[in-house]
């Protein structure tokens, strides 16, 4: 009578072990390996001048699509409509489901496309820093769509917040988004400065940076000032990088020698979850 109960206690002690492999793996999911369901933060690019998909298109622009606390954010809009709410449909995303717009600063790469978008949805708000032209706001209010002026930093659910208006001439939001991992800081064209943006960031909520993803504006920067840069992100404790649109490829190969299998080829597509 001892057989079958040493061969009931293997088959038992066999089940948990697979269900705890298979619990481990799911809180460990990371860059496109969790299911959008159980993600608690997913990022999609939707405009970029790198490819990521090669169904999608590029043109020169940034947007990228934040899916937290149930809801769906778009980050800036690239430069053309059509680009955008094509690539939006090839990725399977309606923009009535949008909740929010977030618009990092003034230039057309980063809302040429909100015009076309806003005839597709113009029942949400739109986030933008208090420095943008009034004949823009107008513009946006005349859609229908609520505008919300940003100065400070912003809470816009449980998990995302804006860096609030940073910079001088050129003044610029980025988002920050929360996860269990870190932060993940999320730039438009940093203009501010993208080690400025991570220290605000660090500054006002007190944690740790896991990833940073975005325009870092370094397309012009010299390899001393590249190496720098990395420099401060190392000394800021960044964990992950996925520099994209006006970063520059030398930018992106200084990143990825750096960086190696922490480095993130971003671009049009590439989805993100945590």
């Amino acid at each position: 009578m001892e057989a079958p109960t040493k061969i009931s206690a293997s088959v038992l002690l066999l089940v948990v072990l697979i269900l705890g492999i298979g619990w481990a793996s799911a809180i460990t999911s990371d860059e496109g390996a969790a299911d959008s369901t159980t993600a608690e933060v997913t990022v999609i690019t939707v405009c970029d001048n790198y490819r990521h998909d090669p169904n999608l298109e590029t043109g020169w622009g940034f947007s990228c699509l934040v899916e937290a606390d149930g809801m769906k954010l778009l980050f800036d809009t690239g430069a053309e409509g059509s680009l955008l709410l094509k690539n939006m449909e090839k990725l399977g995303t309606d923009p009535k489901e949008i909740d929010a717009v977030v618009l990092s600063h003034a230039h057309a790469d980063h809302t040429g496309g909100l015009d076309d978008f806003l005839k597709a949805n113009s029942n949400l708000k739109v986030y933008l820093p208090r420095s943008f032209p009034d004949s823009f706001k107008k513009k946006v209010e005349s859609s229908e769509a609520e505008v919300v002026e940003v100065s400070d930093s912003m809470s816009i659910c449980e998990r995302v917040s804006t860096t609030g208006e940073l910079g001088t001439s050129i003044k610029e939001q980025s988002l920050i988004v929360k996860t269990s991992k870190g932060l993940v800081v999320i730039t438009g064209c940093a203009h501010p400065g993208i080690l400025d943006i991570l220290r605000h960031a660090k500054k006002i909520t007190g944690e740790n940076i896991y990833l940073v993803l975005g325009g870092f504006h370094l397309l012009d920067s010299s390899e001393a000032q590249l190496e720098q840069v990395i420099k401060g992100f190392r000394e800021l404790g960044v964990q992950k990088v996925a520099p994209c649109h006006c970063s520059g490829d030398r930018t992106r190969e200084l990143f990825q020698r750096e960086y190696g299998e922490d480095f993130i080829a971003n671009g049009v597509g590439k989805t993100i979850q945590f």
